[in-house]
């Protein structure tokens, strides 16, 4: 089902070391970029899933995308940066031309060594931290480290997330509710409240959120009311951050494919994932992540904090 994509993708030229990598124009590649369609073949991995083992991989690389320094020389911390959104993210904003810090858990290791080689790839640096946002002493180590390593914070994106689908109300433990909500939305609280004494004027923090934070969703009580919160969060904190020229937006997804997916259901139905979007695919990272290079650059988005984008793949009810 793999088109092939990623083997020619990794075979492009490679910048020099420090410069931003430049890709051929569209006209030359062909303007069209496609995608693979669902259905998958049906898979499910133990948690925290592995990018590496998906079949077929995220498309991550966004080979139309092409660097325009919008992020030269900034620093960013992403959480969940091994994999999935995050990992597209991290490549997209060291295409712009900036240093990168991926947190991850200590199990996805391999994951984040590969986005690492990313972004080198890119031109740029990038440093592992290794630990769970649930914990505040991480996440106040984690942005320590980022500043010692590379002298300053400007972007923080907040992406890690836990979910699990269950059937009704009652089939959801006490454990489940404390665990979703510690990482989905204290992570997010703590990760933010650590960074802010590194933020400046002209910084930014991109939360990610989701459709399921607005529409709810009748599986996913406890991992919707996280992102429906959020979103909240989002609009409350870019008020109070506007008057220091701090911008806080937030991307909300509909389905992606990610290793998120293929841990929290049963592989006929991870197989299918997407498939009732009007796309009738699920999107890749490689299409969510240019909306997180909007949001933390000043040249697209110096008069925009406090919104919530939706990427939908054609869906406008809840946009």
């Amino acid at each position: 089902m793999a088109s092939g994509k990623s083997t020619s993708r990794k075979q492009a030229s490679r910048a020099d070391s420090g410069k931003v990598r430049q890709f051929p124009s569209p006209q030359d590649r062909g303007a069209k970029q496609q995608q693979p369609r669902s259905p998958f073949p049906p898979q499910h991995q133990k948690r925290p899933g592995l990018e590496s083992k998906l079949q077929p991989r995220s498309e991550y690389e966004a080979p139309l995308y092409k660097g325009s320094e919008k992020l030269k020389n900034k620093v960013a911390l992403i959480t969940g940066g091994d994999s999935g959104i995050g990992r597209s993210v991290a490549v997209l904003y060291a295409r712009e031309g900036a240093d990168v810090a991926i947190i991850y858990l200590p199990e996805e290791q391999s994951d984040a060594e590969e986005t690492s080689k990313l972004v080198a790839e890119e031109g740029r640096r990038a440093l592992l931290l290794p630990g769970d946002v649930t914990d505040p002493d991480f996440c106040r180590e984690a942005v320590e480290h980022t500043v010692e390593e590379f002298g300053r914070l400007d972007i923080l994106v907040n992406n890690a997330a836990f979910q699990q689908h269950q059937e009704g109300l009652e089939d959801i433990t006490e454990q489940q509710w404390d665990h979703t909500f510690r990482t989905n939305i204290y992570g997010y609280f703590h990760m933010a409240k650590a960074a802010l004494p590194h933020l400046r004027a002209g910084s930014a923090i991109v939360n990610c959120g989701s459709i399921t934070g607005l529409r709810g969703n009748k599986q996913l009580l406890d991992y919707a009311s996280t992102k429906g919160a959020i979103h909240a969060f989002t609009k409350s904190l870019a008020q109070n951050l506007v008057k220091r020229r701090i911008r806080v937006n937030c991307v909300a997804p509909g389905p992606v494919w990610t290793p998120l997916n293929v841990v929290d259901q049963p592989a006929e139905k991870a197989g299918k994932h997407g498939q009732k979007a009007p796309m009738e695919r699920p999107a890749q990272p490689e299409e969510i992540a240019p909306a997180f290079v909007f949001f933390a650059s000043e040249a697209d988005s110096s008069y925009i904090t406090g919104e919530v984008l939706t990427l939908l793949g054609g869906e406008t009810t809840a946009a």
